[in-house]
């Protein structure tokens, strides 16, 4: 990912530089602009070679929510922004009902890159975008995250379980004790209006999962 690794071990001891080879390895970790350069310059995997441009993340670097969606569609792929279009809409309108605008949160995508056709993420581009959607996080550091979406449940929490057995439970995002509440995504909601009634209900159960952390 072209992190810059440095290492200080030189002590000047009497005027004579020795070597410290107890002191540990330091590694200088990207800051968000040179994580979104890094993204934007990616060739890991081939779906750099279809792409428009890449689709980094866009909201507030200082959110409590973080939403993780599947991967960027024809739009997203167009105007390097995730959740535009219909879906982007209607996941705004799920955001306004909690009151939440969008500007108050962050919002990324599992690929940053649109498949081509849109079809399901491949596990290789899945791992080769895991590092900077951790960084994000970490980044980020945010209250809770929002999975929205088959895909992005199924990654986040690496399983293979449907996305109905997985809602309504609270999970832990990879090695942190940052919650992850699971949803549907806005695209299959358009699809399947009768089901918006589970979407509310997985937000205010989020919503009270994040009140209960600040307690």
């Amino acid at each position: 990912m072209g992190i810059q690794r440095w290492v200080r071990r030189d002590l000047v001891i009497d005027d004579e530089i020795v070597e410290d080879k107890d002191k540990p390895v330091e590694i200088a970790l990207p800051d968000w602009e040179t994580l979104q350069a890094q993204v934007a310059a990616c060739t890991a995997c081939d779906l750099h070679k279809t792409r428009t441009q890449t689709v980094f993340g866009v909201g507030n670097r200082d959110a409590e929510w973080l939403i993780i969606g599947e991967a960027p569609g024809a739009e997203e792929d167009r105007k390097g922004e995730p959740f535009v279009g219909r879906a982007g809409q209607l996941l705004n309108a799920m955001l306004l009902a909690i009151g939440l605008k969008r500007e108050h949160v962050y919002i990324a995508n599992i690929l940053k890159c649109r498949p081509p056709n849109n079809r399901d993420p491949r596990p290789e581009e899945v791992a080769c975008c895991e590092p900077f959607l951790k960084r994000q996080v970490a980044l980020l550091r945010p209250k809770i995250i929002l999975a929205v979406g088959r895909i992005a449940a199924q990654n986040l929490l690496k399983t293979d379980t449907r996305i109905g057995a997985l809602r309504g439970k609270r999970y832990t995002y990879a090695d942190t004790d940052i919650p992850v509440v699971v949803t549907y995504h806005p695209a299959y909601l358009l699809r399947s209006p009768k089901e918006k009634r589970k979407a509310w209900q997985d937000l205010l159960f989020a919503c009270q999962i994040l009140d209960d952390e600040k307690q």
